[in-house]
């Protein structure tokens, strides 16, 4: 594939294309014909699986030596080479090309991508986590220090995401810890933009964005040139770039047994559609 980011995000099954009549279920309730992990660049699913748990933990243990172990793993994967290498320096290098003082990242599968590019650039790291609290490492492979021990005043963050869809994150809490703590954001980069109204929502915000690859046409025409996916899960997959939920509504007329089958396979399935259901998607 002549985009390498791409080529990356099929090799290591960071994106994952459903069979034409099996698509897959989101937390939504929705149905759809793609999933995103964008962490499985770091090597594959297992790693990235065993590094989450590996957070998780560490986030339990002690928040202001989990970023330097996390770090740790991080810098383990990026001095192996290959994909993860990759992906770090091109992040480093968009990264640098923007005004910032310290580079943020968000719980949990931000700091796969946003740990790499501020050791590499030699700035500090903002840990964010999801209740909005937050730790600041002058250096990142150094141990943190609490809120109350940093002056964010007048300094410049960038923050940098695996995956943005609708930026609800960033609305939510990433933007708010930055700049209720006297800092300020204009930019973010991402390793991939889902197109799904994020960067619209980031620039009402007053942030933009920049990101390495996005969830379009171009890449699933280069998917479909290397053979990855075939001609019919293309077309599914343009109609729900197209609209997600015409999408699902074609796909359930289409397969009028569909709901009722999957309610009868009991757990996630069922859930999922009985989700949809209640949320008057089918």
């Amino acid at each position: 594939m002549g985009n390498a980011i791409i080529e990356a995000l099929f090799d290591t099954k960071a994106i994952r294309v459903a069979p034409e009549d099996t698509p897959f279920w989101y937390t939504s309730g929705r149905l759809g014909p793609f999933f995103i992990n964008t962490h499985f660049l770091l090597e594959n699913e297992a790693a990235a699986g065993e590094v989450l748990k590996r957070i998780e933990q560490a986030i339990a243990n002690d928040r202001l030596t989990a970023p330097e172990e996390i770090f740790d793993m991080m810098l383990a994967y990026y001095n192996k080479g290959g994909t993860f290498k990759m992906v770090s320096d091109k992040l480093a290098e968009e990264a640098s090309k923007l005004d910032f003082d310290f580079i943020s990242g968000g719980e949990r599968r931000d700091y796969f991508f946003s740990m790499m590019p501020a050791y590499l650039l030699g700035k500090p790291h903002l840990t964010i986590f999801k209740d909005m609290t937050y730790v600041y490492s002058e250096k990142i492979e150094g141990q943190a220090v609490a809120a109350s021990e940093i002056e964010l005043t007048g300094k410049k963050a960038l923050h940098i995401a695996d995956l943005v869809t609708e930026a609800s994150s960033y609305e939510r809490a990433w933007i708010p810890v930055i700049r209720n703590n006297g800092a300020e954001i204009t930019d973010t980069v991402a390793v991939v933009d889902r197109h799904q109204g994020g960067e619209e929502v980031l620039k009402g915000l007053g942030v933009e964005l920049h990101a390495l690859t996005g969830i379009d046409e171009q890449l699933f025409d280069e998917a479909l040139t290397n053979g990855v996916i075939n001609e019919n899960q293309k077309a599914m997959i343009l109609h729900f770039l197209e609209s997600p939920a015409e999408y699902m509504t074609a796909f359930i007329k289409a397969h009028p047994d569909f709901i009722e089958n999957e309610i009868a396979k009991g757990g996630k399935n069922k859930e999922r559609a009985e989700l949809a259901i209640s949320k008057g998607y089918c």
